[in-house]
């Protein structure tokens, strides 16, 4: 199969995630509205603290699996040994089974551990037998991922949004109101429970989806299995011990990759109570606020969480196969995709940061602090879609410690950093520190996983195409979008449709820019989804030259390796029965 396609066709998976995580983080966003109108800031703040205790336990068990999966069975799969890949999954399930279960008891039983404010305990105990039923769910996601399809798991997490959703405002109500005679805050825990309960609904969800997946599937994988002519089986205490050496630097650099939310929160709420006497209160209402921020730059940074996914199990099947050129054309071109859409986001929530956060959180209260916060954390959509992306490389190529040891280096800068502008610095400000520490650590990680990736690749990505031409196009977007919104809601004041009008003119805009200055080839453009109808637009609009013109996107640092590259033959189309 020739490279370009097999790229495309990584492209186009990874925008079959994006496209689900985007309507899953919206979901999530719409939800959250009317979450924020019955629970106020204050219950907003308390559920966020359960959630970020919760998921650091989830990153610890379960979170990681997916993608430590998919890398070993991927490598099975490419050498067509069925019989072993499913030996692996059946393992990984063993091992979530006991991993959950101890988590799911830690979390339930040492809650007040976890979380220093007394109220965010009761959701952080709700929470914990999510993390048994996330283990399973995840080697289901992990197992299809691994055979290059990603449409189960994008169904899933769709299914499982639109049931939390549901459920969360649900029950926050009906727990907001049974308690309605309590004091305040713990009549907010309550209802914070209730978000809590809707989190589990939606991961039962999706785990009864996923195995419904498997059994639809499950005679055609025991007929693969059966055909194997592999001459060896691995033993279980081999596989076992595989997944556990594959799993644990997985889990340990996520860990590490994401613990910044919890371990910022754990400094934040010790200073400003213990040194700086803070009410609880007001320093759940302040996480609440900047959670709101944090839910909304999210959005975008689902593409590269997309990328990631769908480039471990490819990346990882070309490096077994020694074949550099492979894994550097997947590199270039699934970062230089996740920059075209991550650079104009960026720019678009910096500029519209406040008529954003009015559609989505309406309080009136604390709407010029958190449109603040917003503007300032956007800048982190860019560097945190190239350190998830650039993660998912080290992973893939068998770097398993160096992310881990970036991320804990920028970990220790930022903490060091948040801790003194909390001691040092005026209190008032306080929630600005929260999220230049988030924006600092992003910057960090993509810096140092960048010079891993170039040591360890001979690999330096090509900067005009895929950094200078899509920010130089943003620049022009941010403007032209920042000006007609203003420019509307004065003529007719109505927010929403302000918004929407300016974000359409914006999309058009850098469309036609980054397509007129070069950045995207057809080939590229092509590959994504609903590519070929944008390639036709583009040229009815005389945007694009009708050549097709190949895209390497990297800069050999060294023409030679050391890598005796060998032909393999390509992967048989049953490989991709997933697909359908």
């Amino acid at each position: 199969m020739p490279q370009s396609k097999k790229n495309d066709g990584m492209i186009m998976q990874a925008g079959i995630l994006a496209v689900a995580g985007i309507i899953v983080r919206i979901i999530g966003l719409l939800y959250n509205s009317p979450m924020a109108v019955i629970l106020g800031d204050e219950g907003i703040g308390y559920y966020n603290m359960a959630y970020n205790a919760y998921t650091i336990v989830l990153l610890i068990s379960s979170y990681s699996i997916p993608s430590a999966i998919s890398k070993v069975i991927a490598q099975k799969l490419a050498a067509k040994e069925y019989r072993n890949a499913h030996r692996i999954f059946k393992c990984a399930l063993i091992y979530v089974l006991v991993v959950g279960g101890i988590a799911s008891l830690f979390v339930f039983f040492g809650a007040g551990l976890l979380v220093q404010v007394e109220y965010a305990v009761l959701p952080l105990k709700v929470l914990a037998p999510t993390i048994f039923f996330s283990g399973i769910l995840g080697v289901l996601r992990g197992y299809f991922q691994a055979h290059r399809s990603m449409v189960q798991t994008s169904l899933s997490q769709i299914v499982e949004q639109i049931l939390n959703a549901v459920f969360s405002i649900l029950m926050a109500y009906l727990l907001t109101k049974a308690m309605s005679s309590r004091p305040e805050s713990e009549q907010l825990s309550y209802g914070a429970a209730g978000g809590a309960i809707g989190t589990g609904v939606g991961v039962l969800t999706a785990l009864l989806f996923m195995l419904g997946m498997y059994a639809l599937n499950r005679k055609m994988i025991l007929r693969r299995v059966k055909r194997d002519r592999t001459p060896f089986d691995d033993s279980y205490g081999e596989v076992m011990k595989m997944i556990i050496m594959v799993v644990t630097p997985f889990i340990l650099s996520t860990f590490i990759y994401n613990a910044n939310v919890f371990i910022n929160q754990t400094i934040y709420e010790n200073i400003l109570m213990r040194q700086k006497n803070l009410a609880d209160t007001l320093i759940a209402s302040q996480m609440g606020i900047a959670g709101k921020a944090v839910k909304i730059s999210n959005i975008p940074i689902a593409l590269a969480s997309a990328m990631a996914t769908a480039l471990i199990p490819g990346i990882s099947s070309d490096f077994a196969r020694r074949d550099l050129d492979g894994v550097k054309g997947k590199v270039a071109k699934s970062m230089k995709v996740t920059m075209l859409i991550a650079i104009p986001a960026a720019v678009g929530i910096g500029v519209l940061a406040k008529p954003i956060m009015w559609v989505l959180y309406p309080q009136k209260s604390s709407i010029d602090l958190s449109s603040a916060l917003l503007s300032v954390l956007a800048v982190s959509v860019v560097f945190y879609s190239m350190s998830t992306l650039s993660n998912a490389v080290l992973q893939s190529i068998g770097k398993l410690n160096s992310p881990l040891i970036n991320a804990a280096l920028a970990l220790a800068i930022q903490s060091g950093a948040l801790a003194a502008m909390l001691l040092f610095l005026d209190e008032s400000y306080a929630p600005y520190y929260y999220i230049i520490a988030m924006a600092c650590y992003s910057l960090l990680i993509s810096i140092f996983n960048s010079i891993s990736i170039r040591k360890n690749l001979k690999y330096r990505q090509e900067m005009g195409n895929t950094f200078l031409k899509p920010f130089l196009s943003a620049a022009v977007m941010g403007v032209v979008a920042f000006g007609v919104y203003h420019g509307l809601y004065a003529l007719l004041p109505v927010n929403i449709l302000a918004l929407f009008v300016s974000v359409v003119v914006a999309v058009i805009v850098y469309f036609v820019l980054v397509i007129r200055m070069g950045a995207m080839t057809e080939d590229e453009l092509s590959g994504m989804p609903k590519g070929k109808m944008l390639v036709r637009i583009a040229k009815k609009l005389h945007l694009m030259k009708e050549t097709r013109d190949g895209y390497d996107g990297f800069n050999e640092m060294d023409d030679s390796d050391n890598f005796d590259r060998k032909k393999v033959p390509d992967i048989e189309d049953d490989d991709y029965w997933l697909d359908d």
